[in-house]
């Protein structure tokens, strides 16, 4: 293989390389890496996000399978109106219990 056209082959290589690390985005990483401060107010905005999402999407939910049950208990049918009456019965029994 002649000379030149190995240092083509590496001038390929290495330029692919460079493409990929600039994709990774590496340089923004070691900058933040070296601003301590910037990579806490991060952490700390995208963990109240985080949390924040868990919650809403938690109260999405439970408001679901509670409109869900009304929704089922109002049909009045005998199967799953005596489990949701187990169920309201057993909470109410808990919240009897629990004197605070």
């Amino acid at each position: 293989m002649p000379l030149e056209e190995k240092i083509n082959t590496l001038y390929r290589l290495t330029n692919g390389l460079a493409q990929q690390m600039e994709k990774s985005r590496i340089a923004e990483y070691t900058e933040l890496l070296h601003s301590p401060w910037r990579l806490i107010w991060l952490n700390i905005f995208s963990g109240a996000a985080r949390g924040l999402g868990i919650a809403l999407g938690f109260t999405f939910f439970a408001a679901t399978i509670i409109y869900v049950l009304q929704v089922l208990g109002a049909l009045n049918l005998p199967i799953i109106g005596d489990y949701i009456a187990d169920i309201v019965r057993i909470v109410q029994h808990q919240l009897e219990l629990k004197t605070f």
